[in-house]
C-alpha cells in the first residue's frame, strides 16, 4: 500500500520574518489569516501530527486541523543557548560555531542537537510511518521547516550534508508518497483553499 505523508510548513511570525531561532512567538495576524484562508486546502487526513511549537499548534488550528500528540521525533531542533537569538545575533557572537553548524552535520547548534541528529529522528519517524497501518487519506504532519528538510534528505537517501539546500517557505506542503522504504517527493506546493467557481 502506497504511504502519503503531508509535511505542512508554519505559517509566518514575527520570529521568522527576522530570521530569529524560535521564541515561542504565536502566528502574526498575516499568517494567522493565510493559514485560515486555507482551511481546507488539504486531503482528509488519517491521522494529523503536529511539532511542538506554537506557531505550528496554532497553524494546525487554523488549518481546521484536529492533531494528535506531536511524537517526539518531529519536535522542533534544540539549539541550546541560540534559542530566541536572532541568526545575525549568533553570528556576531559565535562566527566559528555558526560556520561549523552550517558545515559540519555532527555540530551541535548552541549545544543542543546537531543537524545530523535532528535526521536521524525525523527518519526513525518517517520509517516508522512508512509500515504502520493506514487509514484512508495521508498523514498531516504540521511541522518546522527544520523538520521538512530533514524528511526530504532521508526521503532522497541524500547525506545530511544536504539538509541546508533545501529550502522550505512558510505555508507550503512537501508531499512524500511511497512504499517499501522508497519516497517520491513534491516540494513546496502552497497551501490554498481551493477555488469556488464565483472566486
Amino acid at each position: 500500500m502506497t504511504r502519503r505523508v503531508l509535511l505542512v510548513s508554519p505559517a509566518v511570525n514575527e520570529s521568522l520574518r527576522q530570521a530569529r531561532f524560535d521564541d515561542g512567538a504565536p502566528l502574526d495576524a498575516s499568517g494567522r489569516a493565510a493559514a485560515r484562508a486555507a482551511a481546507g486546502a488539504l486531503a482528509t487526513p488519517a491521522l494529523v501530527v503536529v511539532s511542538d511549537t506554537r506557531r505550528c499548534r496554532e497553524t494546525a488550528v487554523a488549518l481546521g486541523l484536529d492533531a494528535a500528540d506531536s511524537p517526539g521525533e518531529l519536535a522542533a531542533p534544540d539549539v541550546g543557548r541560540w534559542r530566541g537569538r536572532t541568526l545575525a545575533e549568533v553570528g556576531a557572537a559565535e562566527p566559528d560555531d555558526v560556520a561549523r553548524w552550517l558545515g559540519e552535520p555532527d555540530f551541535a547548534a548552541g549545544g543542543g542537537e546537531s543537524v545530523g541528529d535532528v535526521c536521524a529522528r525525523v527518519a526513525r519517524w518517517l520509517d516508522a510511518t512508512a509500515t504502520a497501518g493506514a487509514g484512508d487519506g495521508p498523514v498531516v504532519a504540521v511541522v518546522e521547516p527544520e523538520i521538512v528538510r530533514a524528511a526530504v534528505v532521508h526521503a532522497l537517501g541524500a547525506p545530511a550534508s544536504a539538509y541546508w539546500r533545501c529550502d522550505v517557505a512558510p505555508l507550503t506542503v512537501t508531499e512524500l508518497s511511497g512504499r517499501g522504504g522508497r519516497w517520491n517527493v513534491r516540494m513546496g506546493r502552497p497551501v490554498t483553499a481551493p477555488r469556488t467557481p464565483h472566486d
